[in-house]
């Protein structure tokens, strides 16, 4: 009897399991097959062969369909092709598609709960009261501390290459230094000097991030959920799984708010315009003459939490740090290797600062960076060729209908957007007819404007 309980049992789970995994061959459309069940196309990524955008990438060149179906471990996805339709789903239709699906935890794990995985209207709050830190004017007045910065590399490079003889410099480092120590001081509100002292609080919590993560198995089982399966993830974190990195931003967010509301200190960073949201409950405009200021209140009358600041500078932190460094470095790369190129940028650079008035010692201005459109044009190319996301992920709030096509993506289906692919698929690039940029570092290419959303999308 217990054989045959036990048959019927393996029998039923069979069916689930040949059910679940072929739900995209029933609806009758394209299914990559390149992995067994239950890995998938994350296959090759569970083997360590290929990096998940690449995965992406390739099933992307495999297939002429609009879209592919796909599975990753136990969460089915659809992989878009089409470059129109992508645009329709990030721009029209976007209050259909503003969901990434991924773990959040609001209750039990606040420091989840930033702009990247929060849902819905909580989402939608949020992101109406943070707009206004990115505006013109804040980034202006943010502009002398990054200047700084700039003045502290600059004394490093000359202590560490003197005239004369050859040199080698690690670009990459040096640029994940200054990208660090510029997020450390405009979000962060943090006064470091990473070129002088290495062995800040700040950059060997960067390291723990990117380099040298030190976490266990059930760590990275957590980080994968994440992704994969967000219910999963809830349950890891609830049973203590955590990583310890995020606590110490917290600390450092606290620290630093506590003493600024304590001694009266006043900057103009992010973090500054964060605690005044915290105390009056918005940002103020350009055009505020209180637009730095913030008056303290009670704590039951803050609107938003510590952890909540601390969860969405550590996002910015996350999704500028790396980003920024690795196009600053790929974009030396390709200016070196295209002599021609770096010639322009170098005289549209000397223009605008002899117009800007800046030979005879006065400071680089915001001003004189924004006229720098050629250089602009190359940082742009760059993030096609090495976009520093190399793919996006949401979830489908509400059934949509394919454009031109009978099918209809359901509420809750995952989807996946190949930037990679898309940004390296010269077919596709030449036949949308969006924003035109004309530089010779590879070819004259017609970039669709999704493309250029490859640092920051919300």
């Amino acid at each position: 009897m217990l054989i045959v309980i036990l048959f019927i049992l393996i029998i039923t789970f069979y069916l689930i399991v040949e059910r679940h995994y072929s739900q995209w061959q029933r609806l009758g459309i394209a299914t990559d097959d390149s992995g067994p069940i239950p890995f998938g196309c994350l296959y090759r990524v569970m083997k360590k062969e290929l990096p998940l955008g690449l995965v992406f990438s390739n099933i992307y060149e495999k297939y002429e369909e609009k879209f592919v179906g796909i599975y990753m471990l136990f969460k089915p996805a659809i992989l878009l092709r089409d470059a129109t339709v992508i645009r329709q789903i990030m721009t029209t239709d976007f209050g259909s598609f503003h969901d990434r699906g991924v773990y959040v935890d609001e209750e039990y794990d606040p420091l989840s709960s930033h702009l990247f995985n929060l849902k819905g209207q909580t989402w939608r709050s949020l992101r109406t009261k943070l707009t206004p830190s990115f505006s013109s004017g804040k980034l202006k007045a943010m502009f002398e501390t990054v200047d700084e910065v700039g003045d502290k590399m600059i004394r490093h490079l000359l202590e560490k290459v003197p005239e004369g003889g050859t040199h080698i410099v690690d670009v990459k480092d040096l640029a994940t230094t200054y990208a660090i120590d510029i997020i450390g001081s405009v979000i962060f509100g943090l006064d470091i000097d990473s070129f002088s002292n290495p062995n800040n609080e700040f950059h060997l919590m960067s390291d723990g991030l990117f380099k040298n993560p030190k976490s266990n198995v059930l760590q990275q089982i957590r980080h994968v959920m994440n992704f994969i399966c967000p219910p999963i993830a809830q349950l890891l974190c609830r049973l203590g799984v955590n990583d310890p990195i995020t606590f110490s931003v917290r600390d450092i967010v606290q620290r630093t708010i506590e003493f600024r509301e304590k001694n009266g200190v006043m900057r103009k960073d992010l973090l500054q315009l964060l605690i005044q949201l915290r105390n009056t409950g918005k940002i103020s405009d350009d055009n505020d003459d209180s637009i730095w200021r913030s008056e303290s209140v009670a704590e039951n009358l803050k609107s938003i939490s510590i952890d909540m600041i601390a969860a969405n500078l550590l996002l910015f932190y996350i999704a500028g740090s790396e980003t920024t460094a690795a196009t600053i470095a790929f974009t030396l790369y390709e200016l070196a290797m295209y002599p021609e190129i770096l010639s322009k940028v170098q005289q549209e650079i000397d223009k605008c600062l002899t117009e800007h008035k800046l030979r005879a010692g006065g400071a680089l201005s915001y001003d004189a960076i924004k006229d720098m459109k050629y250089l602009d044009l190359c940082v742009m190319e760059t993030m096609r060729k090495y976009p520093g996301l190399p793919f996006l992920n949401r979830e489908c709030n509400n059934d949509f209908q394919i454009p031109g096509m009978d099918f209809t993506i359901k509420k809750g289906t995952a989807i996946i957007i190949p930037l990679f692919g898309l940004h390296i698929n010269r077919k596709d690039l030449i036949e949308t007819s969006w924003i035109i940029i004309p530089l010779p570092i590879c070819h004259l290419v017609k970039v669709p404007d999704i493309v250029l959303l490859s640092a920051w999308v919300w």
